[in-house]
């Protein structure tokens, strides 16, 4: 971990520290309580005044250029890492056996990941063929675009653009495509938009990968791009941060990458660049 990385955790865990005190929530749970996934995410104040602090009051261009640089100082995992990572960062709040598939909504065992039918995979909410960065680390094993699925719905998913509209998909009710997009289903589809709007800020072109970027379109191929950014931004505006997308935020910034999704913590920060 970099040095400027530390410098951000170190005041940042003894601020929320001092915050669970205040709030009388520093206490040890017994040690036969059930792991709570969904446990109160950081606090926001903590965040602003270490993190997030060189990004403050602006917007546009210089905001997403302030973010870049802090997300961008993050750990890397490798595809294979990928798979355990998630069994972590989706566990079921209610089965710590279990996993929450994306789209599916399904609670499935962590232990049955693989490529066989209704086993679940790992799936690229940013299409690595849009900006053909596959599964090599970096974009490719970024977990904060990357969910569990279920195999086949990941397949009709595909690398389609995201938009509203379609039939509905048999194994995923909720869920809509046609030829050239595909619909999330309501309660996911602003963990969507913030994990395409993450992407599209730290993947900037500087790192050997292609600059991404979200545009109105759904007929993008292999470009870096991915739309339909009007429907993203509706998403993302229809469908706030809940427990359980903080949380994810959390154990990936303290356990794995060690970065954060600066749209969840600050949902306003969408309009603010695009």
């Amino acid at each position: 971990m970099s040095r400027r990385h530390l410098s951000y955790r170190r005041p940042l865990l003894a601020t929320i520290a001092a915050f669970a005190v205040l709030s009388g929530t520093a206490a040890a749970a017994p040690a036969d309580t059930p792991r709570a996934p969904a446990a109160a995410a950081t606090p926001l104040g903590a965040l602003d005044d270490t993190y997030y602090q060189d990004a403050l009051g602006k917007t546009g261009t210089a905001l997403k250029g302030a973010l870049h640089t802090i997300i961008s100082d993050q750990s890397k995992l490798t595809y294979a890492q990928v798979w355990d990572a998630l069994k972590v960062t989706d566990e079921d709040p209610a089965n710590s056996s279990n996993l929450i598939l994306l789209y599916s909504g399904r609670s499935d065992p962590k232990s049955d990941n693989g490529g066989g039918v209704d086993q679940w995979n790992r799936e690229h909410v940013w299409a690595k063929s849009h900006g053909d960065f596959g599964t090599a680390t970096g974009p490719g094993t970024d977990i904060h675009h990357l969910r569990p699925e279920d195999v086949s719905v990941n397949s009709t998913r595909g690398n389609k653009d995201f938009d509203n509209g379609g039939s509905e998909v048999a194994e995923a009710p909720g869920n809509y495509t046609d030829s050239d997009s595909f619909e999330p289903r309501d309660a996911v589809k602003g963990d969507v938009a913030r994990m395409i709007f993450y992407m599209a800020v730290r993947y900037e072109g500087d790192d050997s990968f292609a600059d991404l970027e979200p545009n109105d379109s759904t007929s993008n191929g292999s470009a870096p791009n991915i739309g339909r950014l009007s429907a993203l931004k509706a998403w993302s505006e229809q469908d706030p941060p809940d427990t359980f997308e903080q949380r994810r935020n959390d154990v990936i910034f303290d356990q794995f990458q060690h970065n954060r999704n600066p749209f969840i913590d600050h949902p306003e920060w969408v309009d603010a660049i695009w």
